[in-house]
């Protein structure tokens, strides 16, 4: 049992793992596109608008794929607490997961397009006030 426990363990501390970065990732977006709306404020260009978006899908992108493996270890981790002890072999391997987690899943999530498409849709709001004010 102490073995099975470790590997519970092995795969809980990788969980978490990509739970930080995911984290991580919504500050810095939050904190770039915060500076991008104060540049566009000041100096009302679509060109910015436009890196606004880029950005914010870029950081989406990047969420959505740490979300993806954090499924992944998931599905691993249920695998590995229905194995018997003998049968723990430390394995990592997420490789078998792929196709019951797969990317456009995880980028379209509720989680994920709750926390980025108010982002572009404000951007893109932003950018027609531009258009209509010139």
């Amino acid at each position: 049992m102490e073995q099975k426990l470790k590997h519970l363990e092995f795969i809980h501390n990788t969980i978490n793992r990509m739970d930080t970065n995911s984290f991580i990732i919504k500050g810095w977006c939050i904190t770039l596109v915060a500076a991008l709306f104060a540049i566009i404020a000041k100096e009302s260009n679509i060109l910015h608008c436009v890196i606004a978006v880029f950005v914010i899908i870029i950081f989406w992108s990047l969420n959505a794929y740490f979300l993806q493996l954090e499924r992944k270890y998931r599905d691993l981790y249920d695998e590995v607490r229905d194995k018997k002890e003998e049968e723990i072999d430390f394995s990592m391997d997420i490789k078998k997961f792929s196709r019951s987690n797969p990317f456009c899943c995880s980028f379209f999530s509720g989680s994920l397009s709750l926390f980025y498409l108010p982002q572009i849709i404000l951007v893109m709001f932003y950018t027609l006030l531009i258009l209509i004010g010139k």
